[in-house]
């Protein structure tokens, strides 16, 4: 009897152990692979290409430090890091060959595979507590050595098989110094035309080029993550472009360039592909180092639309709110809101939207190249120790349109700057500058300044300067400090300002005339 109980037992748990080896999970430590740093790129891909084989399964890392090159993933595939697991990808260039078709900055090209790299498949993770360094300090080197030679270089293999594999691809003029290089580091994470994708809990650093990057992808997950770029060129942390229905959450980013940027395409190449970012949400993250808190474009040639960002703080980063393209661009952004932001240490403008990306362009028929920005709103903002509160800046032929802000308070250096915009309000706004007007508006229509203001007016310095604005509304203000001029209005073709329910009893001018404004153009 003790003998049939132990063979009952013996069966019992051989079975235990076939069902676990067949639950989908491969311990990347039985499939060949080693947590010592020794590279074994062949041996993660293996067990990639194994799991597919078997419909799908995860791949599991547990605490150790690995080494690979770069990673093809397949459908039904998840990437588990435990914590303590260490995933480093290789320095050397040649683990990111041969090259694949990718899209760098807005163009579509063949060039460096990406360190994870996914085409046409769905249902891919990358999940865990785990760290995974991209080591792309090799890359940017590179980069700063084609950059600053003084004479032309003899081209690397790489550059030489760039430019076989890319013979007729049309960019730009303005783009031809990044086209000269014919060297386009791979972005850390690209999937291509791919869908139903999550990336959970781990922690990336040091990537090569822009970080998380879906392209051509739908429905894509990106919450608890983090992202650890040092000062470095173009290692932006998430970016989707031409992508919908895009959840961004809870995650937290310091990088060397914009921390989350949703773009559509570059130019003609992006006109062409003719596919829109939209359904986008993010929510509930913070950023502390970049060129822009969340930035949209300026590669939007494609169009973007139907996006929400709330409930972020940004400290540091050099913009917080930025929205830019230029004339050539094309596309749409359109249905914008943002809403719950914290601003702080804002090295340049809390808030810009700007179509003068190209500073240089000149004005031009509307044709499919002009950009349009419209319908954007924002709401619930504070922000302290900024450079600039704001800059709105259109193109004569294409003004930027339909923009709200409502319940504003910002401290800081200067204060709003409207140009070239139409249909322009500002509802329960209050901005402190210590430098000229809280409120400048130029070569503007249909603008409402509704209870706005500054709690710290400057001694002979307009609260709002107005200058060449036809169809203004001005009413519910109350300066509750004394305020030496609260408007002051100019321009031959400023006209139809009302000034409507306003108490200035603490106001010593309330209204001052520029020599060339029209008699009637004020109605108080």
């Amino acid at each position: 009897m003790k003998i049939k109980n132990i063979l009952i037992i013996l069966f019992f748990i051989t079975g235990l152990n076939t069902a676990f080896a067949n639950d989908g999970w491969l311990n990347i430590l039985n499939e060949g692979g080693n947590n010592k740093g020794i590279k074994c790129t062949q041996a993660i891909q293996n067990a990639i290409e194994k799991a597919s084989k078997n419909g799908g399964g995860t791949i599991f890392f547990p605490a150790g430090e690995y080494l690979t090159g770069a990673l093809t993933l397949k459908s039904n595939i998840t990437i588990h890091l435990d914590s303590g697991a260490l995933l480093k990808f290789s320095e050397n260039f040649d683990d990111y060959l041969p090259y694949v078709e990718m899209r760098y900055e807005g163009i579509v090209m063949k060039s460096f595979q990406p360190l994870f790299y996914a085409k046409d498949v769905e249902n891919i993770t990358i999940k865990g507590r785990g760290v995974i360094d991209g080591q792309g300090k090799a890359w940017w080197n590179e980069v700063y050595r084609i950059e600053t030679a003084k004479e032309p270089l003899p081209p690397t293999k790489y550059q030489t098989m760039w430019e076989e594999q890319n013979k007729g691809l049309y960019t730009e003029p303005y783009y031809k110094r990044t086209v000269d290089k014919k060297f386009f580091r791979p972005s850390f994470f690209q999937a291509y035309n791919c869908k139903n994708i999550l990336i959970e809990g781990v922690t990336f650093q040091n990537s090569p080029f822009w970080t998380i990057n879906p392209e051509f992808c739908d429905n894509v997950t990106v919450t608890g993550i983090s992202i650890f770029n040092p000062h470095s060129p173009n290692t932006d942390g998430i970016n989707p472009s031409s992508c919908t229905n895009v959840h961004i959450s809870n995650c937290h980013i310091s990088v060397g360039d914009d921390c989350i940027t949703i773009k559509s395409g570059r130019d003609g190449d992006g006109r062409k592909y003719g596919k829109a970012t939209e359904n986008v949400t993010i929510t509930n993250c913070t950023m502390l180092s970049g060129h822009g808190g969340v930035v949209i474009g300026s590669e939007m040639s494609g169009g973007i639309k139907k996006i929400t960002i709330s409930n972020c703080v940004f400290d540091g980063t050099d913009r917080g709110i930025r929205i830019k393209a230029a004339r050539g661009r094309g596309g749409v952004v359109e249905d914008i809101r943002v809403d719950n932001i914290v601003m702080k240490n804002i090295k340049e403008e809390a808030i810009v939207l700007s179509l003068f990306y190209d500073k240089d362009t000149k004005v031009e028929p509307v044709t499919e190249k002009t950009p349009i920005f419209r319908n954007i709103h924002m709401s619930n903002i504070t922000a302290s120790n900024v450079n600039k509160a704001g800059q709105i800046l259109g193109i004569t032929e294409m003004p930027i349109q339909n923009i709200t802000f409502s319940n504003i308070n910002m401290d800081g250096k200067e204060g709003f700057t409207v140009n070239t915009a139409t249909d322009v309000e500002f509802h329960d706004v209050k901005v402190n500058a210590t430098i000229g007007s809280s409120f400048k508006i130029s070569d503007s229509k249909n603008v409402i300044l509704d209870n706005v203001g500054s709690s710290t007016p400057i001694k002979n310095v307009p609260v709002i300067k107005l200058d060449n604005v036809s169809n203004v509304l001005i009413n519910n203000n109350f300066p509750f400090n004394a305020t030496d001029v609260f408007i002051e209005a100019n321009g031959k073709d400023t006209k139809n300002v009302f000034l409507k329910n306003n108490v200035f009893n603490n106001v010593t001018t309330s209204v001052k005339k520029g020599k060339d404004l029209d008699k009637k153009a004020i109605t108080e």
